[in-house]
């Protein structure tokens, strides 16, 4: 593996790391040399990721807890200061989902899904990075610090029927974003990755793989992006969302001003905005919604991305239909 791409020496934390994404990241990275502590809900399943890395001879530990507590992050950290001497990668992919329409979901519910995977996310980067500004305090310089979060499409598209999910990995876009400003001088770098994969979350929505083919919606085929993302060599990647599956990347652009007004174009005397001004300025706008009916769409939903589903259903491999 050439130099800028290995993990060895290193230590991750990766959250979620019992099934699905976290565990395909987990087992990524510990492929590519770095030393783990994987957390999870106490159970079974976390201890079986370990066991199946620390079989192959990767160096792994285990912090059960939820991830919602602070507790748990104070104990990451201190698992992996005790353990390997040190932490250089947070991978947060904890979550679960809560689906309901907005109008049926009861409070519950959106505090759950925000504890969870907003607030999952900010716990771990807010003790990862106090660290890592400690460290580059002591170190008089940049240390090694690497962040990859966990978005979703579901943000992007402002998806009906996960207005809790949506709105945390709105939360986990920004956060990331706010994560690589605020902490590049000490050599931090986050990134935060929408991925589509086919796991015990997402069965009802994507179904059965295919039979005897490649699956496209595997959850390895998102994990050596967050290796990648991991590494020395993505020094120069910060602060960036990716769209990632199958064989497919998409790096997303911020917001953009679709169009401005201007109330002194629109009647207003002093070039302040009044009610007729402003009735002058969206009245066409209003009107072209209203001819589209029923059919009207969000106009800050990004729907870019939903071109890239070849690459996810009914994708074609070199050999054939997958």
């Amino acid at each position: 593996m050439p130099d800028g791409l290995t993990l060895d020496g290193r230590t991750a934390i990766v959250t979620g790391a019992g099934n699905g994404l976290g565990r395909a990241e987990a087992i990524a990275l510990a492929r590519a040399g770095a030393r783990l502590v994987l957390n999870d809900l106490a159970g079974q399943a976390v201890r079986a990721v370990a066991d199946e890395i620390a079989a192959a001879g990767g160096q792994v530990t285990v912090c059960e807890g939820d991830i919602g507590d602070e507790a748990t992050a104070g104990r990451l950290l201190a698992t992996a200061l005790d353990a390997f001497g040190g932490l250089d990668i947070l991978v947060n992919n904890a979550g679960l989902l809560r689906d309901r329409m907005i109008f049926t979901m009861p409070a519950d519910e959106w505090d759950l899904v925000l504890r969870v995977h907003l607030r999952g996310h900010f716990l771990t980067s807010h003790a990862a990075t106090a660290h890592w500004r400690q460290a580059s305090k002591a170190a008089g310089g940049p240390v090694y610090g690497r962040i990859v979060n966990t978005s979703s499409e579901a943000f992007l598209l402002g998806s009906a029927g996960q207005p809790n999910y949506a709105a945390a990995k709105a939360g986990i876009a920004t956060l990331t974003v706010v994560t690589a400003r605020s902490c590049a001088r000490y050599g931090v770098r986050a990134n935060a990755i929408c991925p589509r994969a086919r796991t015990d979350m997402t069965a009802d929505l994507m179904g059965a793989p295919p039979e005897d083919a490649v699956d496209p919606l595997a959850p390895g085929h998102v994990a050596p992006l967050v290796v990648y993302l991991a590494s020395p060599a993505a020094a120069g990647i910060n602060g960036e969302v990716f769209v990632v599956h199958g064989g497919v990347a998409a790096v997303m652009e911020p917001p953009r001003i679709r169009e401005t007004f201007l109330a002194a174009e629109h009647g207003s005397g002093d070039g302040m905005w009044t009610l007729e001004a402003v009735s002058r300025a969206l009245g066409p706008m209003s009107a072209a919604g209203a001819a589209a009916g029923a059919a009207l769409r969000a106009g800050f939903a990004c729907e870019d991305t939903l071109a890239l589903a070849t690459e996810t259903f009914g994708f074609t491999t070199p050999e054939g239909p997958a």
